[in-house]
């Protein structure tokens, strides 16, 4: 039997022996030192964080600049400049928008609870007096707690003093960081407007650098994930809109308070898999019931009808089979990605862990296709004998 791959040929030449010998010990060291490599690979990305933000801004833009100019531009090669403007222009409205819409309300928002906070106190402490009262229950602590709202005031003050280094600090990080910003939006415009050369220009590496089975795999791989997260990202921001209109309608329907501010925030938190609506839910919830615990409830019972009908109907009409992946693993890859990248890593945890579940599946079915043998651990070379003895025991029977 021929030899088919290199791991199956054993080291004959001096040279082959002395590259496996370097091989297993640059393997061993780097084992040994993969904190290092870990960090010099963390600090590798922040350094180029400002182009991985211009490759965010360019993905997220690209379904939009291709459509304008398919559509509207019918595709005219010379105006491809005006689909990549029409798409920022878009981009920057809807993000004006949506501040103009938010920033109001929540200043309202935040006005109205500290206005309102003394009559919360009191409400507080007459519930806590009756508890007390038919219950039994101790509660002198609390109650000598709440019985000066001023001091509360006066505290919540402090507290915001206290906090304002930490939020001019982070305001002075921004404005450190509009480099970095402008430089993540003035790369996303040179790699929509390129795109077309820079990716010849990366094929051509991966054909000049690689064998010619590597690198059509490799490139077929790269097609493979770009749908993955194409798909899903188009997808989820989709569902995301519906969700949040959806949940600003039935609130206006319903009359409860702040149905603008809280349908925002829920459709934005629905872009994260599984935790996005509990994450826009709970911040919600508590934000109503220092209002009404009336209206939380309503809310409490309204978003759960929202999710469900998220769950069951729209995510799978919008989505279909860009995730591929199940439950079960839709929540492993956000817990992992949670772990280790944070809220971004929730984010792309999904349509990551799905580009490599299928990358795995095409290894399996390679390594079970080269042992001859069947999903089952049966041998396929003794399946087809059998398929033919049973076919022909079929025939002479009729």
């Amino acid at each position: 039997m021929s030899v088919k791959h290199f791991w199956d040929k054993k080291p004959d030449t001096m040279l082959e022996w002395v590259s496996l010998i370097f091989a297993s010990i640059a393997f061993y060291l780097f084992l040994n030192n993969l904190g290092y490599f870990v960090g010099g690979f963390r600090e590798l990305l922040r350094i180029l964080s400002p182009f991985a933000g211009g490759v965010v801004i360019a993905f997220v833009l690209n379904p939009m600049s291709k459509w304008f100019h398919r559509v509207l531009l019918h595709g005219t090669p010379h105006l491809r400049w005006v689909a990549i403007l029409l798409s920022y222009i878009v981009a920057v409205l809807l993000l004006a928008l949506l501040a103009w819409l938010v920033v109001p309300q929540i200043a309202s928002s935040v006005a109205m609870l500290f206005n309102s906070l003394p009559g919360y106190f009191e409400g507080l402490q007459n519930t806590l007096l009756y508890l007390q009262d038919s219950y039994g229950l101790q509660m002198q602590s609390v109650l000598r707690i709440l019985d000066d709202s001023e001091a509360m005031m006066r505290e919540l003050y402090n507290v915001a003093v206290a906090a304002m280094p930490q939020i001019v600090t982070t305001i002075g990080s921004v404005a450190s960081n509009f480099v970095a910003v402008f430089t993540a939006v003035a790369s996303s415009v040179y790699m929509l407007s390129g795109k077309d050369k820079l990716i010849h220009q990366i094929k051509t590496l991966v054909h000049a650098f690689l064998p010619e089975s590597v690198a059509n795999n490799t490139l077929r791989i790269c097609h493979y994930a770009n749908e993955n997260f194409t798909g899903f990202f188009v997808g989820k921001i989709i569902d995301s809109a519906i969700i949040g209109v959806l949940t600003f309608v039935l609130m206006s329907i319903l009359r409860l308070d702040f149905a603008l501010l809280v349908s925002v925030f829920v459709g934005i938190t629905n872009i994260i898999p599984v935790f996005g609506p509990f994450i826009g839910a709970i911040p919600s919830i508590f934000i109503l019931l220092l209002v009404d615990p009336v209206q939380a409830l309503i809310f409490a019972v309204l978003i759960l009808f929202i999710q469900q009908l998220d769950g069951n109907f729209i995510g799978p009409k919008i989505l279909g089979q860009s995730i591929g992946i199940s439950s079960l693993w839709v929540l492993f890859s956000i817990v992992v990605g949670g772990d280790l990248f944070g809220l971004v890593g929730m984010v792309v945890g999904v349509p990551l862990f799905a580009t490599l579940y299928g990358l795995l599946h095409e290894v399996v079915v390679f390594l079970l296709d080269r042992r001859g043998i069947d999903a089952e651990g049966n041998h396929l070379d003794a399946a087809a004998p059998a398929e033919q003895t049973t076919e022909s025991e079929t025939a002479s029977a009729h």
